[in-house]
């Protein structure tokens, strides 16, 4: 009998510990090959740090690692160059003597045993990425930014093969709408970093602010960096007053910028400048406003409604934000822009935009009609490319090649372009055809600065795009010739992000899902274990003290109307395992409520639905209260 609950035990021991491990391997971007070992490594403060072969590059890296486990474990964490007498207790950075075929310049294997762990690579990239696997296999509070006391730092054995599907793994930051300082881009690039992202895209001018010094044209920054500052809903602020200073605003010296680009570089990131033209130029025409077709005085705008949007994909301006192609001067201004941003930038590309052009000012202009007669332009599609051809020159002439948004295919790609498809995928995959290099960006999936949910819980955003949406993410459409697609990135527009905390909140955990569609093979895609690994990556930013949304754990709120006429609600989740419990008698539900079951009608006099959800007995989800007047119009809305 005795032996018999020896064996129970010692196999709940077991199974303990196996659950344990599993829990704490929790990988994002899910890595190629992942084989999991019996035991565990115990970091200590005795540890010895070792940057192999005293090589520089393995010594930056083993240094990263260095400063992130010295916060919370207090230990010295010394790196050392020299090989330990014995190889008990070390972790080491190796770089491969003979380059393995499989990792390229971005792979890395990372063996961990009782004994201790390596990471090697072919490069120091990949040493860097297999340094960022190492610490998420760290318990949670390395995360701190203090010391954790009398914490046993255990680490499973495995063995993790990895290397990235793409090689341009971005994310997009406007820093133009709001303007985030040098400080809080570093800190964009090293939470980007974590997840194997390496493509920074800085989006530098639009109508709200330049943001980039052009020595050469000092009043882009002098007038064009600057604004009046507005808090509230952004595109409903009021006109300003001509005498409301204009003290909001900011930009980049060339020595900022040098240093961010020193700084990204340094973590394996490269920066793509984005010059947002011929529309989004507000900024620009408010320095130099000869640069317009429609001579007049400008204004940086501040948020105050100067597009008409129609809900179908067409807009026109309500006043003039584009730089004038029939004007020789402009391409003598964009000469100078790109001369310096060329010489700032060591990426071999520059975006141009091209987004967006509202053309109902040219119409009415008599230097468009003589340009059209001129050049023997069809139409405003075609002026645009002319100025897009253009400016495809000018960069090319920078030793740079240009990309823009999928607007830049209308009226004729410029030879040698490349495209930037973010109206969904069909302008990849057209310029994709004429055989021209993609990054993939569609705003279904990945537009960052949508709301994440239910738009009466979310702040508000014109449209939404959940968590799996973003998982969704497939950067190859069929029929595309591979080879053409360069890779994948989120994009996070600010007009409605004034800070970092909501920063945060927007891009995590959605960008968790796009580094997996650029890093992670395509057959690992598991959407229920993705899941399991967000949830323990929210307790690393817990302890991190991050943001993010937990907006996942939030139904899914359908209304529609009965045969007869009356007002349906469905609830579903986009997690499984959930449990979502509802009022409609205005007080707080929670799970000893009426659990859904199936869809549901409003009492008549009901005034409010109140939606929680629930994982077992806890609570995981927001308190969501939602009209039933806004229901009934979200069901009219769908007949």
């Amino acid at each position: 009998m005795k032996k018999g609950i020896l064996v129970i035990f010692h196999v709940l021991t077991a199974l303990t510990m196996l659950a344990q491990q599993a829990t704490e391997i929790a990988i994002i971007p899910q890595p190629v090959s992942l084989e999991k070992r019996e035991g565990q490594f115990l970091f200590t403060a005795q540890t010895r740090i070792e940057a192999a072969d005293r090589n520089p590059d393995a010594l930056r890296v083993a240094s990263f690692f260095a400063a992130q486990v010295r916060k919370a474990t207090g230990y010295a964490a010394v790196v050392q160059t020299t090989p330990a007498a014995t190889r008990t207790n070390v972790i080491s950075f190796t770089l491969n003597k003979a380059e393995e075929a499989d990792l390229g310049n971005e792979g890395y294997r990372l063996e961990i045993w009782p004994t201790g762990a390596v990471v090697k690579a072919n490069k120091v990239a990949g040493l860097f990425y297999g340094m960022q696997t190492l610490l998420q296999l760290f318990p949670k509070d390395i995360e701190s930014k203090t010391v954790v006391a009398k914490k046993s730092w255990a680490l499973p054995a495995v063995r993790v093969t990895d290397y990235p599907r793409f090689a341009w793994r971005g994310l997009m930051f406007d820093v133009s709408r709001h303007f985030f300082t040098k400080a809080q881009v570093k800190e964009f690039i090293d939470d980007m970093v974590r997840y194997k992202y390496n493509l920074l895209h800085l989006h530098l001018t639009d109508d709200q602010g330049w943001r980039i010094e052009i020595k050469s044209l000092p009043k882009l920054t002098s007038v064009g960096a600057w604004r009046v500052d507005k808090t509230g809903t952004f595109g409903g602020f009021s006109n300003p007053e001509a005498d409301e200073p204009r003290t909001y605003g900011g930009f980049y010296t060339h020595e900022d910028i040098r240093e961010l680009v020193q700084y990204a570089g340094d973590r394996f990131v490269n920066i793509l400048p984005e010059i947002d033209i011929p529309g989004h130029s507000m900024a620009a025409v408010a320095a130099y406003p000869e640069l317009s077709c429609t001579p007049g005085t400008y204004r940086v705008n501040s948020g105050e409604k100067f597009m008409q949007w129609n809900g179908d994909g067409t807009f026109y301006a309500l006043i003039d934000n584009t730089l004038c192609p029939a004007n020789e001067n402009v391409y003598t201004f964009m000469d100078k822009v790109f001369t310096e941003v060329a010489e700032l930038f060591p990426f071999g590309y520059i975006h141009m935009g091209g987004d967006e052009c509202a053309k109902n000012f040219w119409e009415k202009s008599d230097a468009i009609r003589q340009l059209m007669e001129k050049e023997k332009l069809k139409d405003l599609h075609e002026v645009q490319s002319y100025f897009v051809k253009r400016m495809g020159k000018i960069i090319e002439s920078k030793g740079k090649k240009m990309m823009g948004w999928d607007e830049i295919l209308e009226g004729g790609l410029a030879p040698g372009a490349a495209v930037m498809s973010w109206r969904g995928i069909k302008g990849g995959k057209e310029a994709a055809a004429a055989g021209h290099e993609v990054v993939m960006s569609p705003n279904s999936n990945v537009y960052i600065d949508l709301m994440q949910g239910d738009g009466a819980i979310e702040p508000p955003v014109y449209s939404t795009v959940r968590l799996k949406s973003a998982y969704q993410f497939e950067p190859v459409p069929d029929g595309v010739n591979p080879t053409l697609i360069k890779g994948g990135q989120a994009n996070l527009w600010t007009e409605q992000i004034y800070n970092m905390r909501h920063l945060q909140y927007m891009v995590w955990p959605r960008s968790f899902a796009v580094a997996e569609a650029v890093w992670s093979p395509k057959a690992k895609k598991d959407w229920n274990n993705f899941i399991g690994r967000v949830e323990q990556h929210f307790q690393r930013y817990d302890v991190a003290e991050k943001k993010y949304a937990r907006s996942m754990y939030d139904p899914i709120i359908s209304a529609s109307k009965t045969s007869a006429g009356a007002l349906k609600v469905e609830l579903t989740t986009e997690v499984e395992g959930l449990d979502i419990y509802y009022s409609f008698d205005n007080s707080f539900p929670d799970r000893f409520y009426p659990k859904y079951t199936g869809a549901i009608t409003p009492p008549k006099d009901a005034v409010t639905l109140k939606v929680v959800t629930y994982k077992g007995k806890q609570e995981v989800g927001r308190q969501m209260a939602i009209p039933v007047a806004e229901l009934m119009k979200r069901a009219e809305k769908k007949k």
